[in-house]
């Protein structure tokens, strides 16, 4: 099997639904909706085009650390 067009929407018979994030002649990324991120070797792995449009994926949003300082004079006068 030669390498996938990426952006492509496959499915496949384990995985079930993705679409293909990278590929080349030795290997395949594919991002499948209910497993994640899998990677296969291009040509041994069976997959099937897929109908319709790959559902839209939201990137996970780091929490952003929230830094608070406390003045030494309100630590010694027991301000919380």
């Amino acid at each position: 099997m030669k390498a996938l067009e990426e952006g492509a929407y496959i499915k496949h018979s384990q995985y079930g639904l993705g679409v293909v994030t990278e590929s080349n002649s030795d290997r395949t990324s594919i991002d499948f909706d209910l497993h994640g991120m899998k990677k296969f070797v291009t040509s041994i792995m069976t997959v099937d085009p897929a109908e319709g449009t790959p559902p839209k994926r939201r990137r996970a949003k780091k929490a952003k650390k929230i830094l608070v300082v406390v003045p030494a004079s309100a630590l010694a006068a027991g301000v919380k």
